[in-house]
């Protein structure tokens, strides 16, 4: 009898070292690759009035997976796509083809797991299994030198542990062709305004790079930076940049949606130590992805502490302030401090913002504001284009001073950050056009500005732009 799996696809939206797929591939007479697009995914929280998936990601998804689709077409396949609840729609495609199994990628937070539970329910009683592979990771869980309970509180301990005792994998080669089950439907790709989008996304022209979904640019992406511009060679001088393309690696969003595997990205790092230059810049994008790999267990130790306000630390006496006001003025960079707002704007024009950035304006939600920092990582939830829920909750956990780390629970001095990482003031110009004529030796403390100063650079605070919401004064006395 015929062999037939189903190949779900999740944030594993590759053909490379996809290890759940090429086993599909090599061990099925016929494979199904399916995507589901969950329209959950695009609703409104309930509280916050805002979407949990916005139009940056949901756009950026639909690339990745007609990318994927073109890829599979270029193998003899297609993409089976389908909007719907995936446990339903999976378990139906399965058993309307006689499929022995599904594969897919094993997730590590509640949603996906939950989806993991409710699809493997269903197949059950029609005795089709649900395998699940672990392959979102540098180090995969099964080569870690402790047990997951054991996971080190400190990142610096992890990252040691594992550099000395743990291997990387190799990836996976790609399959060469797929033998398509050919009975089904493959349906249409839908747009964004399937999930109730305006028609048309409004690029901004000042972006820091333009984002495209799916693994073709994404492997362009990794032979650009590495080989032909080599910006991997100052990557520890410029990662803290603030403007344009070449900045840092850019790589995030394509590895959330998996479209860029973080081994390759190793092999090729290796790769470029070997024949070009091996420094400490070819050592820290290494070390960013372990930084990821690090959040990714710390979800699968803590699970669900992850999302609560009290967080992975489980303190319960910190009082979060929920004032909505305040909160949509961070939301909006309308906060009248440069510096927060230039990023906020950045963040709600494209979909991007800097970590240096993030660091920033997450600190000044928690800890200048006092504001429930849950609702600060919903507001990145929905409008990142590279969220990831273990980097993005668990980066809000340390920022909140819930995190497993005390040291991570760190105080940013906004000016005196400003005035080091955008000394000229141009990423502030960049995003506040109304601030082009203060110069920049005063353009981080607008507010400082007297009436003859704001006549002459063209600023009315209070009217052109706002006056502060806290008193910037006391980053100058620290």
């Amino acid at each position: 009898m015929m062999k037939r799996i189903v190949y779900w696809f999740r944030n594993d939206l590759r053909l490379h070292d996809n290890e759940g797929f090429t086993r599909a591939v090599q061990q099925a007479d016929e494979v199904l690759p399916v995507f589901v697009f969950d329209p959950k995914l695009f609703d409104e929280l309930p509280d916050l009035g805002f979407r949990k998936t916005g139009i940056f990601r949901a756009n950026f998804l639909i690339e990745c997976v007609a990318d994927l689709r073109r890829n599979l077409r270029n193998r003899g396949a297609h993409l089976i796509v389908r909007v719907g609840n995936p446990a339903t729609v999976l378990a139906e495609l399965a058993q309307q083809i006689g499929a022995s199994a599904i594969y897919a990628s094993k997730e590590v937070t509640s949603e996906e797991t939950d989806m993991e539970s409710s699809l493997s329910k269903r197949l059950k009683p029609q005795n089709i299994d649900l395998e699940l592979f672990w392959q979102s990771t540098l180090y995969h869980v099964r080569d870690l030198p402790f047990a997951i309970a054991q996971l080190p509180d400190v990142f610096s301990q992890f990252r040691n542990q594992v550099e000395r005792r743990a291997k990387v994998r190799s990836t996976f080669e790609d399959p060469v062709r797929v033998r398509l089950v050919p009975e089904v439907d493959p349906g249409d790709m839908p747009s964004i305004t399937t999930f109730g989008f305006p028609g048309e996304m409004k690029t901004d022209i000042r972006r820091a790079v333009p984002f495209k979904g799916g693994e073709t640019v994404a492997l362009e992406r990794l032979e650009s930076y590495l080989w032909e511009k080599e910006l991997i060679k100052t990557y520890k001088e410029t990662r803290n940049g603030l403007v344009g393309e070449n900045y840092s690696s850019k790589f995030s969003a394509w590895l959330a949606h998996g479209c860029l595997s973080p081994r390759l990205i190793y092999e090729e790092v290796m790769r470029y130590e070997a024949e070009r230059v091996k420094n400490d810049s070819t050592y820290w994008l290494i070390f960013e992805l372990i930084w990821r790999d690090f959040f990714r267990f710390v979800a699968l130790r803590f699970g669900d502490r992850l999302f609560k306000a009290s967080g992975i630390k489980h303190d319960i006496q910190k009082r979060w302030r929920r004032d909505n006001d305040l909160f949509i003025r961070w939301a909006e960079g309308e906060t009248g401090i440069p510096f927060i707002d230039a990023n906020m704007r950045e963040l709600a024009q494209t979909g991007f913002m800097s970590n240096r950035g993030r660091q920033n304006v997450g600190s000044f939600l928690v800890k200048d504001l006092g504001i429930d920092w849950t609702w600060g990582a919903a507001w990145f939830e929905s409008l990142l284009v590279d969220y990831d829920p273990c980097s993005n909750w668990g980066n809000w956990n340390y920022t909140a001073g819930v995190g497993n780390d005390p040291r991570e629970d760190r105080y940013f001095n906004i000016y005196s950050q400003a005035t080091r990482y955008d000394e000229k003031g141009a990423f502030v110009k960049h995003w506040l056009p109304e601030l082009t004529q203060v110069p920049a030796q005063k353009v981080h403390l607008v507010s400082a500005l007297n009436r003859r100063e704001q006549e002459e650079f063209g600023v009315a605070l209070g009217d052109t732009y706002p006056m502060p919401i806290i008193n910037p004064g006391k980053w100058l006395k620290r």
